[in-house]
Protein backbone atom coordinates (compact mmCIF):
# COMPACT_ATOMS: atom_id res chain seq x y z
CA UNK A 1 0.00 0.00 0.00
CA UNK A 2 1.19 3.45 -0.74
CA UNK A 3 0.79 6.37 1.59
CA UNK A 4 -2.38 7.66 -0.15
CA UNK A 5 -4.66 5.94 2.34
CA UNK A 6 -8.14 7.46 2.55
CA UNK A 7 -9.43 6.25 5.90
CA UNK A 8 -8.96 3.75 8.66
CA UNK A 9 -12.32 2.98 10.29
CA UNK A 10 -12.36 0.30 12.98
CA UNK A 11 -15.02 -2.35 12.56
CA UNK A 12 -15.54 -5.41 14.77
CA UNK A 13 -11.91 -5.82 15.86
CA UNK A 14 -10.63 -5.21 12.34
CA UNK A 15 -9.03 -2.21 10.68
CA UNK A 16 -10.07 -1.47 7.09
CA UNK A 17 -7.57 0.55 5.07
CA UNK A 18 -8.56 1.94 1.69
CA UNK A 19 -5.85 3.21 -0.61
CA UNK A 20 -4.19 2.94 -3.96
CA UNK A 21 -1.45 0.57 -5.04
CA UNK A 22 -0.09 1.40 -8.50
CA UNK A 23 -3.34 3.14 -9.42
CA UNK A 24 -5.56 0.25 -8.25
CA UNK A 25 -7.94 0.56 -5.32
CA UNK A 26 -6.89 -1.80 -2.55
CA UNK A 27 -8.68 -2.47 0.69
CA UNK A 28 -6.82 -4.32 3.40
CA UNK A 29 -8.63 -5.71 6.40
CA UNK A 30 -6.40 -6.84 9.25
CA UNK A 31 -7.11 -7.81 12.83
CA UNK A 32 -6.52 -5.06 15.36
CA UNK A 33 -3.06 -5.51 16.81
CA UNK A 34 -1.76 -7.34 13.71
CA UNK A 35 0.76 -4.58 13.17
CA UNK A 36 2.08 -5.31 16.65
CA UNK A 37 3.43 -8.72 15.72
CA UNK A 38 0.26 -10.84 15.88
CA UNK A 39 1.30 -14.16 14.33
CA UNK A 40 -2.29 -15.37 13.82
CA UNK A 41 -2.72 -13.54 10.52
CA UNK A 42 -4.71 -15.13 7.70
CA UNK A 43 -2.83 -16.43 4.69
CA UNK A 44 -1.91 -14.02 1.88
CA UNK A 45 -4.60 -15.56 -0.34
CA UNK A 46 -7.25 -15.14 2.33
CA UNK A 47 -6.20 -11.52 2.87
CA UNK A 48 -6.55 -10.85 -0.87
CA UNK A 49 -10.04 -12.37 -0.91
CA UNK A 50 -11.08 -10.27 2.11
CA UNK A 51 -9.68 -7.19 0.38
CA UNK A 52 -11.55 -8.04 -2.83
CA UNK A 53 -14.81 -8.45 -0.91
CA UNK A 54 -14.35 -5.14 0.85
CA UNK A 55 -13.78 -3.22 -2.39
CA UNK A 56 -16.76 -4.85 -4.17
CA UNK A 57 -19.30 -2.40 -2.78
CA UNK A 58 -17.26 0.65 -3.77
CA UNK A 59 -16.70 -0.74 -7.27
CA UNK A 60 -20.35 -1.74 -7.74
CA UNK A 61 -21.60 1.65 -6.57
CA UNK A 62 -19.29 3.78 -8.72
CA UNK A 63 -20.09 1.58 -11.71
CA UNK A 64 -23.84 1.97 -11.08
CA UNK A 65 -23.46 5.73 -10.61
CA UNK A 66 -21.53 5.99 -13.88
CA UNK A 67 -24.19 3.93 -15.69
CA UNK A 68 -27.02 6.09 -14.30
CA UNK A 69 -25.24 9.28 -15.36
CA UNK A 70 -24.63 7.85 -18.83
CA UNK A 71 -28.26 6.68 -19.23
CA UNK A 72 -30.14 9.56 -17.55
CA UNK A 73 -27.60 12.36 -17.24
CA UNK A 74 -27.86 12.30 -13.44
CA UNK A 75 -27.69 9.83 -10.57
CA UNK A 76 -29.80 10.22 -7.45
CA UNK A 77 -29.94 8.06 -4.34
CA UNK A 78 -33.29 6.63 -5.42
CA UNK A 79 -31.64 5.28 -8.59
CA UNK A 80 -29.22 3.29 -6.42
CA UNK A 81 -32.00 2.17 -4.06
CA UNK A 82 -33.84 0.68 -7.05
CA UNK A 83 -30.70 -0.70 -8.72
CA UNK A 84 -29.40 -2.56 -5.66
CA UNK A 85 -32.82 -3.20 -4.03
CA UNK A 86 -31.62 -1.76 -0.72
CA UNK A 87 -32.91 0.90 1.65
CA UNK A 88 -32.24 4.62 1.46
CA UNK A 89 -30.24 4.29 4.68
CA UNK A 90 -27.95 1.71 3.07
CA UNK A 91 -27.40 3.91 0.03
CA UNK A 92 -26.83 7.02 2.16
CA UNK A 93 -24.29 5.21 4.35
CA UNK A 94 -22.44 3.82 1.33
CA UNK A 95 -22.45 7.18 -0.46
CA UNK A 96 -21.10 8.76 2.72
CA UNK A 97 -18.18 6.31 2.72
CA UNK A 98 -17.56 6.88 -0.99
CA UNK A 99 -17.61 10.63 -0.41
CA UNK A 100 -15.24 10.31 2.55
CA UNK A 101 -12.90 8.22 0.41
CA UNK A 102 -12.94 10.69 -2.47
CA UNK A 103 -14.95 8.75 -5.07
CA UNK A 104 -18.13 10.87 -5.14
CA UNK A 105 -19.35 14.34 -4.32
CA UNK A 106 -22.90 15.19 -3.33
CA UNK A 107 -25.01 17.30 -1.03
CA UNK A 108 -28.28 16.34 0.68
CA UNK A 109 -31.11 16.01 -1.86
CA UNK A 110 -28.71 16.64 -4.74
CA UNK A 111 -27.43 14.34 -7.50
CA UNK A 112 -24.40 12.14 -6.91
CA UNK A 113 -21.38 12.90 -9.05
CA UNK A 114 -18.20 10.90 -9.51
CA UNK A 115 -14.84 12.49 -8.80
CA UNK A 116 -11.90 11.80 -11.10
CA UNK A 117 -10.92 8.91 -8.80
CA UNK A 118 -14.50 7.60 -8.89
CA UNK A 119 -14.57 7.77 -12.69
CA UNK A 120 -11.25 5.88 -12.88
CA UNK A 121 -12.53 3.20 -10.52
CA UNK A 122 -15.80 2.88 -12.48
CA UNK A 123 -13.90 2.58 -15.77
CA UNK A 124 -11.52 -0.05 -14.37
CA UNK A 125 -14.40 -2.03 -12.92
CA UNK A 126 -16.39 -1.83 -16.17
CA UNK A 127 -13.37 -2.97 -18.21
CA UNK A 128 -12.74 -5.95 -15.89
CA UNK A 129 -16.43 -6.84 -16.06
CA UNK A 130 -16.46 -6.73 -19.87
CA UNK A 131 -13.29 -8.84 -20.18
CA UNK A 132 -14.57 -11.48 -17.76
CA UNK A 133 -18.03 -11.62 -19.37
CA UNK A 134 -16.56 -11.84 -22.89
CA UNK A 135 -14.16 -14.56 -21.75
CA UNK A 136 -17.00 -16.60 -20.26
CA UNK A 137 -18.98 -16.22 -23.50
CA UNK A 138 -15.90 -17.34 -25.48
CA UNK A 139 -15.83 -20.48 -23.33
CA UNK A 140 -19.41 -21.22 -24.37
CA UNK A 141 -21.25 -19.97 -21.29
CA UNK A 142 -24.74 -18.65 -22.06
CA UNK A 143 -25.21 -14.88 -22.16
CA UNK A 144 -27.44 -14.84 -19.06
CA UNK A 145 -25.07 -16.98 -16.99
CA UNK A 146 -21.99 -15.09 -18.19
CA UNK A 147 -23.64 -11.79 -17.20
CA UNK A 148 -24.53 -13.08 -13.73
CA UNK A 149 -21.21 -14.85 -13.08
CA UNK A 150 -19.06 -11.98 -14.30
CA UNK A 151 -20.75 -9.71 -11.75
CA UNK A 152 -18.98 -11.61 -8.97
CA UNK A 153 -15.83 -12.81 -10.70
CA UNK A 154 -14.82 -9.32 -11.82
CA UNK A 155 -14.01 -8.37 -8.23
CA UNK A 156 -11.77 -11.35 -7.55
CA UNK A 157 -9.78 -11.84 -10.73
CA UNK A 158 -6.06 -11.07 -10.44
CA UNK A 159 -4.21 -8.87 -12.90
CA UNK A 160 -2.41 -11.95 -14.23
CA UNK A 161 -5.64 -13.87 -14.82
CA UNK A 162 -7.32 -10.83 -16.36
CA UNK A 163 -4.38 -10.39 -18.74
CA UNK A 164 -4.60 -14.08 -19.72
CA UNK A 165 -8.35 -13.72 -20.36
CA UNK A 166 -7.69 -10.67 -22.51
CA UNK A 167 -5.00 -12.56 -24.48
CA UNK A 168 -7.46 -15.38 -25.19
CA UNK A 169 -10.01 -12.84 -26.40
CA UNK A 170 -7.55 -11.05 -28.69
CA UNK A 171 -5.22 -13.89 -29.79
CA UNK A 172 -7.21 -17.05 -29.18
CA UNK A 173 -6.43 -19.99 -26.95
CA UNK A 174 -2.72 -20.79 -26.46
CA UNK A 175 -1.51 -24.13 -27.78
CA UNK A 176 0.13 -24.92 -24.43
CA UNK A 177 -0.01 -23.17 -21.07
CA UNK A 178 2.99 -20.95 -20.30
Amino acid sequence: MTDTIKGIPRENNFVRIWGYDNGTLRVVITPLGAHEGNQNLPSKTYQRIRSDHASEVAEDYVEAIADAITERGVCRAIDLVKHFAVTHATVNNTIGRLQRDGFVVTEPYQPIELTAAGKRLATQSRQRHEIVESFLRRMGVSAATAAADSEGIEHHVSKETLAAMKRVLTKGWPSEPS
